[in-house]
């Protein structure tokens, strides 16, 4: 067996070695991602110090506010951050590389193939001047060297897959002959068009009506469940978490706040901010019950308080809230929480 084949090999095997080893299919290390202003004179902590863990298979919703950094987080991933973005600290590894410290035209080869995103717009990534068949094949071309013919056919077997009513007719058409639910599907099959590792979906409902919003989620589990995928999914709707995700990630002002098992967080909350986020969803067999809000408004990310970012908005802050940021604590059942409040939980958790 020649040198190129062994390479060949052991490139297709890397994946399935980690996963079966037990290591995440995504790895994020302390982590920041800042929007810096033209003179410098500006800095916005979009994404401050995160870490997190995707393992393969999974599906790991985050959840936050408008402006708490989760879409930047899923932008730094894919490395197509804005002009001003500046990726200032930490380490993203995938498969066992850090994208990091990838080029340009390594990154190339990364997104589309192995780590693919749907954006909240589906117009955002469809280009109105060509049509359906041509955008849903081009990754099949690009990434895999088809031919014409070949990616065309393709793309009709994925927008099958992804119950669009006659694909033969479809792929001919353009963006603006197809209503919001299927170009929302169509984004979809160009998602998964390359059979990615990872799959990002940042507010992908949002312009849906409930009835194809339900469909929708439907067919991303069944993608998910046919191709293997580790899903991202960014939200605003915790029904929506409850319903899909394994793992729940709360972020709030750039940070991860609170980080564990879907089941156990929503039964037991470990952050303020999660407890609030939660008590505003109404619960339709409580008549009686008056929506929450949150009071206040989230802090400035270019001029953070000293201590908690919580703090001013926080019910159960005290004197440290306000003086000393939080570290992340870490207790049973793979959890999270930047919370002082939390030591009382590690210590009778490690008791």
């Amino acid at each position: 067996m020649s040198n190129s084949t062994l390479s060949s090999v052991s490139s297709d095997l890397r994946p399935r070695t980690a996963a079966m080893a037990g290591q995440p299919l995504l790895e994020i290390n302390n982590f920041s991602t800042h929007y810096v202003s033209a003179q410098g004179t500006r800095v916005v902590r979009a994404v401050d110090d995160v870490t997190l863990r995707v393992n393969a298979g999974e599906t790991v919703g985050i959840v936050g506010e408008s402006g708490s950094g989760k879409s930047t987080l899923a932008l730094s991933i894919l490395r197509v951050l804005p002009t001003a973005a500046r990726i200032v600290s930490g380490q993203l590894w995938f498969e066992g590389e850090d994208l990091v410290r990838k080029t340009d035209a390594e990154m190339q080869d990364v997104r589309g193939k192995r780590i693919a995103m749907i954006l909240q717009d589906p117009m955002a990534s469809l280009n109105p001047l060509f049509t359906i068949g041509n955008q849903v094949a081009e990754p099949i071309r690009v990434h895999e060297g088809a031919d014409r013919p070949t990616a065309w056919r393709r793309a009709r077997d994925l927008l099958k897959a992804v119950r669009i009513p006659s694909p033969e007719t479809r792929v001919q058409q353009f963006p603006h002959e197809m209503s919001g639910g299927m170009r929302q599907r169509i984004v979809g099959a160009i998602g998964i068009s390359c059979e990615p590792r990872l799959l990002i979906a940042d507010e992908p409902t949002t312009s849906l009506d409930l009835t194809i919003q339900a469909q929708y989620l439907n067919l991303l589990r069944e993608l998910q469940r046919a191709h293997g995928l580790a899903l991202i999914f960014i939200t605003h709707n915790l029904g929506i978490v409850a319903k899909m995700c394994d793992k729940l990630v709360v972020m709030y002002a750039g940070r991860v706040v609170e980080s564990g098992p879907v089941s156990r967080i929503f039964n037991a909350p470990a952050h303020p901010y999660t407890k609030a986020l939660l008590n505003a969803i109404p619960r339709m067999s409580d008549k009686r019950q008056r929506l929450t809000a949150i009071e206040g408004q989230p802090p400035d990310l270019a001029a953070l308080p000293r201590g908690c970012a919580f703090a001013a908005r926080c019910p159960e802050a005290f004197d440290r809230c306000r003086k000393e940021s939080p570290p992340e604590f870490n207790f049973d059942g793979g959890r999270t929480s930047r919370c002082w409040l939390s030591t009382a939980t590690t210590r009778s958790g490690a008791a």
